[in-house]
């Protein structure tokens, strides 16, 4: 078996909730050893939610460190001094209030790399501003002016979780050149701007919105039995001509692209009254050889596709499953190695491989 990429990397964690922990997940399934620094009183607020924390803290050690105190202080800095990298999700300027300061770190720990999460950066001036997923979606533009709607998930966690990743990889990666680490800044609204590209960059330079997703064919679709299907053509002529070959509406099969996008309201209700026809099995077993079609599922249904158990998805540690890393590495599939941590369950282990024999 491939050793795990990480392997032999030392990364401590002071980021609580979701994007620190998501982005530290991603780092201990490739190996590396994460320690998650919680505070004695509860811990990471998110264990208060046991199936995201479970979702997100697996595979990880818990220390315990009271960071209020001078002890829990000098114990973190110990461990910090002897990590590859520190990632934190404290609002600016709180970290060098701690005593943590990147600039002094990096002095003592030349090749530490560290990540800091926040709202809107390490600086201008939102950078004090507290906000939520939600807030940096609107902010983003991601939801509809005219009729916003709850988004399914916090974009804006995933997004800047995935770019602290990608930041501590990019840190990893630079000092075997440079020989030092750096600070990367990494902030939530920036993230979803990122991910947002293809919405700014036509409105930035004049351009005419992208048009993905205006196809009568891309959207959703209720079912006789309050079910829904998804379609996802794209301006493909040939998927749109199966679909209305399956769907027995052949006078619409060979309306092209440009001529859907203009009748996009009258074909949409002509495809919508279709739908409303029949119930989900009916339209799945119809549909069964059309592409871009997918019934809109819940968790279960999702765990239960046999894709997920081909892929090697589902892990399972103790009594406890977990979904895999989706990268395959030569084959070998990375994933949990340990399951959820109790709080402070690591503390004396890991205070005393940084050489302090008093538990703060």
């Amino acid at each position: 078996m491939t050793p795990a990429p990480l392997q032999g990397y030392r990364v401590v964690s002071l980021a609580e909730q979701y994007p620190g922990p998501f982005a530290t997940m991603l780092l201990a399934d490739l190996g590396a050893d994460v320690v998650q620094v919680e505070r004695p009183a509860g811990g990471d607020p998110a264990r208060a939610f046991p199936g995201h924390f479970a979702a997100l803290g697996r595979g990880k050690r818990s220390v315990a460190l009271d960071l209020k105190t001078e002890g829990g202080r000098i114990a973190c800095r110990a461990l910090v001094d002897r990590a590859d990298v520190l990632l934190e999700g404290f609002r600016p300027g709180v970290l060098a209030r701690l005593g943590l300061d990147p600039a002094e770190l990096t002095v003592a720990n030349p090749g530490l790399v560290v990540v800091s999460i926040s709202g809107f950066g390490q600086d201008g001036p939102h950078r004090d501003r507290p906000a939520h997923d939600l807030t940096f979606q609107a902010l983003a533009g991601l939801l509809d002016p005219a009729a916003p709607a709850m988004p399914g998930m916090a974009l804006a966690d995933v997004a800047s979780g995935l770019f602290a990743a990608v930041a501590a990889l990019s840190g990893l990666a630079g000092r075997g050149t440079s020989g030092r680490g750096g600070h990367y800044d990494v902030a939530m609204l920036d993230s979803l701007l990122a991910v947002a590209a293809t919405r700014l960059v036509p409105a930035a330079n004049g351009m005419p919105p992208d048009e993905l997703g205006e196809d009568p064919g891309y959207g959703l679709f209720a079912t006789s039995d309050g079910r829904w299907i998804s379609l996802s053509i794209a301006f493909e002529d040939h998927f749109w001509h199966d679909l209305c070959v399956a769907l027995d509406l052949p006078d619409l099969a060979d309306v092209p692209g440009a001529e859907r996008i203009a009748r996009r309201a009258e074909l949409r209700g002509r495809l919508g009254d279709r739908f409303a026809t029949y119930d989900l099995a009916h339209w799945e077993i119809a549909l069964a050889g059309v592409p871009c079609v997918a019934a809109v599922r819940g968790p279960a249904e999702v765990l239960d596709d046999p894709q997920l158990a081909d892929r090697g998805l589902l892990a399972r540690v103790g009594g406890e499953v977990f979904l895999r890393q989706p990268l395959v590495v030569d084959g070998d599939l990375p994933g949990p190695e340990r399951g959820v941590p109790g709080l402070g369950e690591h503390t004396d282990e890991v205070l005393r491989e940084a050489g302090i024999r008093i538990r703060y």
